[in-house]
């Protein structure tokens, strides 16, 4: 069974950084997509970023592209979200996710992901 806790979320101000962690308990090598996925108030959940674990690819929302990094420790089993000039269109809950496959869904605007952390909160004042 896949697991995801989320931490590393705050308040910052605008231009600041945070770094999300997701730990990841369970067999998630190979064929899985690990994303990080948002919703902010009054918004439907959006895709931020995405790792294939087969390959390394990496995938990006237009929104976060030059300032978010996704990256995944494997050592660890922990998969990070880097947030750099972070602007407050960027608060929202955020949220880890898992799927055995590949990142299809995340690049067609899907978000249907198998597996699911909790989330954790990231507020950006300006």
């Amino acid at each position: 069974q896949v697991q995801l806790v989320e931490s590393g979320g705050g308040s910052v101000q605008a231009g600041g950084s945070l770094r999300l962690s997701c730990a990841v308990s369970g067999y998630t090598y190979g064929n899985y997509c690990m994303g990080w996925f948002r919703q902010g108030p009054g918004k439907e959940r959006e895709g931020v970023a995405a790792l294939y674990l087969v390959d390394g690819s990496t995938y990006y929302a237009d929104s976060v592209k030059g300032r978010f990094t996704i990256s995944r420790n494997n050592a660890e089993n922990t998969l990070y979200l880097q947030m750099n000039n972070l602007k407050p269109e960027d608060t929202a809950m955020y949220y880890c996710a898992a799927i055995r496959d590949n990142c299809y869904r995340f690049v067609t605007g899907r978000t249907d992901f198998t597996h699911w952390g909790r989330g954790t909160q990231v507020t950006v004042s300006s």
